[in-house]
């Protein structure tokens, strides 16, 4: 036992002297204080790192809440903000309206650069028109009828010729959607009611909107030219002028505007109508303005003067008037009425020469064919008739899918094809009345359709906001 302890304490000296000769300084650990190795200490040492994490997130939380109390306070003003700018707004629109409706050629004069449109006898201008009529002259009567015999001239030299440029029935058959475009008016209070084509550029669309406003399109830029702001209700029926830089909007405020594209101002405001004006209708001189109303007359206003010359009631069939288009030739017009009559009436003698009955439901749009011998017309009875001019009657029914609903017809500027709108749009050839093509990309009812130049391009507009252009 005594040996084996002496062979211990030798091994261990030699270990320490290995040791001492590796590191040259004896390894020495100090030990820790009791304060921080009793568990009193360690359980002090845990309770200090709860408390200040439990005030660390005590911080965060006020923090927290005065955030939320600032962003509150922020978004209270920011409501405040935007109450004050609509009712601003609404002032502002209002005063406009006023102004518009007093002096708007003093507003163009300030515009530099401008050519002034030659509208309104006084600079003045917009003063509300008098109820009372200025009378057809001898003087605008013989103008009407200069009119009507050089286009009747002109189109018994063009006989049934076609233009060599126009689009074949092969073609559009293979016309699909080229664009859509949705931005055009307000999604808040969606939907476009009207639209046309500028005659001498037609890539320029007008179109009326739910949103009180009309717009001004260039189909090939894809740019809004201008927003036309001033009606106070929806805007149902619009014209662009032959004119390039003038156009006509009406809506169920009663009111007429003419406006000047350039300055996007009215230049005249037509009060020839006492309820919502339904139907408009440019004449072939330019000059001339047809209206139509619920409170069942037409009226036929100058629109350099914005001067009413006429204003027409049926006393034998006193109903709502609710559609209203010229004659190719400007002497006759048609007009629909809301207990399913068509009637035509002699402009110059302020007559009703001739009715077409047959259709069941106010009559929804009514439209002449270039050649002045076919009347198209359509109901809430799913139905498109034809209407021949020279012998008053009915010669063919086009029958649609039963709950089918028509808002709009219109022909080619060469009388070739017709176009409805409504459930969806449909193109039909003239003379055969085939169904050449069916579009139907709207998500809602097509209440306007317009062929381009040519019928190279077919554009339409509809209540889920777009407009649509079909072509090759």
């Amino acid at each position: 036992m005594m040996a084996y302890g002496s062979k211990l304490k030798t091994f261990v000296n030699k270990n320490f002297s290995q040791q001492m000769h590796r590191s040259g300084t004896p390894s020495v650990v100090k030990p820790r204080p009791p304060s921080a190795t009793s568990i009193p200490a360690i359980l002090k040492a845990l309770q200090d790192e709860w408390d200040a994490v439990m005030l660390h997130s005590f911080t965060l939380r006020q923090q927290l809440q005065t955030a939320r109390q600032e962003l509150s306070h922020a978004l209270y003003q920011h409501d405040a903000a935007c109450r004050v700018i609509a009712r601003l707004t609404k002032e502002v629109t209002a005063a406009r309206e006023a102004l518009a409706t007093l002096k708007p050629q003093a507003g163009i004069a300030a515009v530099p650069g401008v050519q002034q449109p030659q509208y309104g006898a006084e600079a003045g201008g917009l003063a509300e028109q008098p109820m009372e009529e200025a009378g057809m002259t001898p003087e605008v009567i013989q103008k009407l009828q200069d009119k009507a015999t050089l286009l009747t001239t002109e189109r018994k030299k063009r006989g049934k010729t076609v233009p060599e440029e126009l689009a074949k029935p092969e073609d559009i058959r293979s016309y699909h959607t080229l664009a859509s475009h949705p931005g055009l008016h307000s999604a808040s209070v969606p939907g476009i009611l009207a639209m046309d084509v500028c005659p001498s550029d037609t890539s320029k669309i007008l179109t009326g909107g739910n949103d009180k406003n009309a717009t001004i399109f260039n189909k090939d830029t894809e740019q809004v030219i201008t927003i036309l702001k001033g009606h106070t209700k929806k805007v149902t029926s619009v014209i662009y002028h032959t004119e390039e830089e003038t156009v006509i909007t009406a809506s169920p405020d009663t009111i007429i505007r003419i406006w000047h594209v350039p300055t996007s101002q009215t230049v005249q405001a037509i009060r020839a109508h006492e309820g919502p004006v339904t139907g408009l209708s440019l004449h072939a001189t330019g000059d001339y303005l047809l209206s139509t109303s619920t409170d069942e007359h037409w009226a036929f206003s100058d629109l350099r003067t914005g001067r009413v010359l006429t204003k027409v009631g049926d006393t034998s069939t006193p109903h709502a008037l609710t559609t209203a288009q010229f004659h190719p030739d400007g002497l006759i017009f048609g007009t629909g009425t809301s207990d399913s009559l068509i009637k035509i009436w002699d402009l110059k003698e302020r007559t009703n020469v001739a009715n077409f009955p047959g259709h069941s439901g106010p009559i929804s749009a009514i439209a002449f064919s270039e050649n002045g011998y076919y009347l198209a017309t359509s109901a809430d009875d799913s139905v498109v008739k034809l209407w021949d001019l020279r012998k008053l009657k009915n010669f063919k029914s086009i029958t649609l899918d039963e709950g089918y609903e028509v808002k709009n017809l219109s022909f080619d500027q060469s009388g070739t094809f017709l176009a409805v709108a409504g459930t969806d749009v449909r193109i039909y050839l003239c003379k055969q009345w085939d169904n050449l093509k069916v579009f139907s990309d709207h998500t809602a009812l097509a209440t306007g359709v317009r062929f381009g130049q040519h019928a190279h391009f077919i554009a339409s507009v509809s209540m889920d906001r777009t407009l649509k252009i079909y072509g090759i």
